[in-house]
């Protein structure tokens, strides 16, 4: 007990250097409570612990869970442009039902495609500057593709991890694409463009 309330799980945080850089995850053991990607291991750990649900234990290991080992792998491979066989289990549980709903849709963005954050408006509801606002405190990052979300010219938009490093995981995903095509989300459809369409843009 801890002020009166039973705590069900404790939330394992971990943080990995893998090449250089240093990806951290926070999981329950059934699910990945948040994730984030750094050249510092400071940067990751403060971007995992700031999306952690308010008032949940954690406690930092240094020896991760077979769960967070696994995890860390997948999201490296995210990293590195290459897609994962299983979709990694997400708590979303804990936050605003729009939050999810617009999370959901961009996790539907194929590797090597972007989508602009009117189309995911338009195919969850909201306003772009709404989807925005989602993308800007994705708490699963690079697992959430937030990074796959353009403007609606297709120009990059922002990015929390600095537009270079946005730059660098489109160029590693970029898959020779040449055509626009339809995604099913939900009830309705996003459409997506082929990385290249941005990418060449800064040409």
């Amino acid at each position: 007990m801890k002020n009166g309330t039973k705590w069900k799980l404790m939330i394992e945080v971990h943080v990995l250097n893998l090449d250089g850089i240093w990806f951290g995850v926070a999981c329950d053991q059934l699910q990945i409570v948040a994730s984030s990607f750094s050249p510092t291991q400071q940067k990751t750990l403060s971007n995992v612990l700031a999306s952690i649900p308010y008032q949940k234990p954690f406690q930092v290991f240094v020896k991760p869970s077979d769960f967070a080992q696994t995890a860390s792998v997948c999201i490296k491979k995210i990293y590195d442009g290459q897609g994962v066989d299983e979709p990694l289990p997400l708590a979303y549980a804990s936050l605003p039902a729009y939050t999810q709903k617009v999370l959901k849709a961009t996790l539907q963005i194929p590797l090597g495609y972007v989508a602009s954050y009117g189309a995911i408006a338009k195919a969850v509801g909201g306003s772009p500057r709404a989807v925005g606002n989602v993308m800007a405190s994705n708490p699963f990052a690079p697992i959430v593709p937030c990074h796959r979300v353009v403007k609606t010219d297709l120009k990059l938009g922002g990015y929390g991890g600095g537009l270079r490093v946005k730059v660098e995981l489109l160029n590693r995903e970029k898959r020779g694409f040449s055509h626009s095509k339809q995604v099913q989300v939900d009830d309705g459809s996003l459409t997506v463009f082929p990385a290249e369409y941005v990418l060449n843009s800064l040409v």
